[in-house]
C-alpha cells in the first residue's frame, strides 16, 4: 500500500512552478545541484517519515531510470 500522496495537491500550481524557477534563476548548474539537494533534505526532514521518504525515492529514480 503507498503512503506517499502522488496526485496533485497544489491550489496554485503555476505560482509553486515560478518560485521553483525563480529559485534557480542565475545559479551556476552546479549551484542549482546543491540546491535541489538542500531542497531535498529540507523536505524530507518536514516530512519525517522514512517510509514515505523511500517511496519518493524510489518513484523519483524509477522517473529517470525510465526515460533511458
Amino acid at each position: 500500500m503507498t503512503r506517499l500522496y502522488t496526485q496533485p495537491n497544489f491550489a496554485a500550481p503555476d505560482d509553486f512552478y515560478e518560485r521553483l524557477i525563480d529559485a534557480h534563476r542565475d545559479l551556476t548548474t552546479a549551484q542549482s545541484h546543491a540546491m535541489n539537494a538542500a531542497l531535498v533534505l529540507l523536505l524530507s526532514n518536514h516530512i519525517g517519515d522514512l517510509d514515505v521518504i523511500a517511496e519518493a525515492l524510489d518513484k523519483a529514480r524509477a522517473s529517470v531510470e525510465d526515460t533511458n
